[in-house]
């Protein structure tokens, strides 16, 4: 507008300057040289008077402008600090940079984490709705399930992530349509037939699998399920163990030694909160352990077909871009992650008493070897 306005400022001066050289002109030829030039000096000051006028108000109408910039609040509330929910936090706020919304600019993320405290789910979601944020992204299934509810009603959409079953879980009614749900995400819905298939590649005489869960997360009992369906087709017994926190999961993996050839564990917050104690467990037993995402292969599990959940954070930054945009929660369908990957840890194999076939190592993205 300022530039628009400059120009026409310069317009103006030229039509003046154009206008006092036809009044010389004319002066010149009825000798009244003197009287045109003052006519035409008083011209240009007119002009330029209003051309700065104009200018003037522009550079106040910007200036307007630029005071206007809203910068929209965005609650991020996660379950619990661990490795994999870190890295789909990192995505989200990737994501949202990527697509032009930036930290500290246009948006301003308040991020929240409850360390695993229930009693503080509903306290930050009770925050983010009364500090009428643009919209809430929940990590993980209870806290999210907490926001949701708080927002209901309020107009406020919430975005999900990384949720096995938000159907099952009460997020959705329905994977693609939900018109009724201001709410919508991505899931990190794996597919436990084929991390099966890879126990019993790496470890052909597997009988049993143990596995360990809290019952609380609605996405593990989900899991577990699935598991034992697998497990049941392919002969293999499954023992399981479930923990309420992530203090129980080094006992809870102890209690399973002796029992089991193997052990499987799902994306369960509170075990993989806990998977040190875990590893140390298997390490020392020489029980060869199984997480289902790359962050815990990387830590010292020994093979899955699983998510880089930095990448599903980045679809779900994405997402909520889309809905800062002006798209309705209601209408994005919620989405699975895109890019899944065999990730495989020789060293960890190597540690727990097994080795990985030359053929899993050769079609694996991502190996680690110390």
């Amino acid at each position: 507008m300022v530039k628009r306005n400059s120009k026409l400022m310069v317009s103006i001066c030229l039509v003046a300057v154009l206008a006092l050289g036809m009044l010389l002109m004319n002066a010149c030829k009825g000798d009244v040289v003197e009287e045109a030039v003052v006519e035409a000096v008083e011209e240009i000051e007119e002009a330029v008077e209003e051309a700065v006028e104009e200018v003037e108000e522009a550079v106040e109408e910007a200036v307007e402008e630029v005071e206007e910039v809203v910068v929209l609040k965005v609650g991020i509330s996660q379950v619990v600090t661990h490795p994999a929910l870190d890295a789909a936090r990192e995505g989200i706020i990737a994501g949202l940079a990527g697509n032009g919304y930036v930290d500290g600019e246009n948006i301003e993320i308040d991020y929240q984490n409850s360390e695993g405290d229930g009693s503080l789910f509903d306290t930050i979601a009770q925050k983010f709705v009364g500090d009428k944020v643009a919209v809430i992204i929940g990590i993980a299934t209870p806290n999210t399930q907490a926001a949701i509810a708080a927002a209901k009603g309020t107009g406020i959409p919430v975005v999900f992530t990384p949720i096995t079953d938000p159907v099952g879980s009460g997020m959705v009614v329905d994977w693609e349509s939900h018109p009724d749900d201001n709410v919508t995400g991505v899931s990190d819905m794996i597919y436990v037939a084929d991390d099966i298939g890879l126990i019993t590649q790496i470890v052909p005489d597997v009988k049993t699998i143990g596995t360990l869960y809290n019952a609380g997360e609605s996405n593990s009992v989900f899991l577990v399920a699935e598991l034992k369906k697998v497990c049941e087709q392919l002969g293999i017994d499954v023992v399981e163990k479930t923990v309420s926190t992530t203090a129980d999961v080094l006992a809870a993996a102890q209690s399973l030694v002796g029992q089991v050839d193997a052990i499987w564990i799902g994306t369960d917050n509170t075990v993989v909160a806990g998977l040190s104690g875990l590893i140390g467990v298997c390490e020392e037993e020489g029980i060869p352990l199984f997480p289902s995402d790359n962050e815990s292969i990387e830590i010292g599990g020994i093979a899955a077909y699983g998510f880089d959940y930095y990448d599903i954070g980045y679809q779900t930054g994405e997402m909520v871009a889309k809905i800062l945009g002006g798209t309705s929660a209601t209408d994005i369908p919620v989405e699975i992650g895109s890019i899944v990957n065999l990730t495989v840890n020789t060293a960890a194999a190597e540690r727990m008493g097994v080795i990985i076939p030359q053929d899993i190592i050769d079609a694996a993205v991502t190996v680690f070897e110390d």
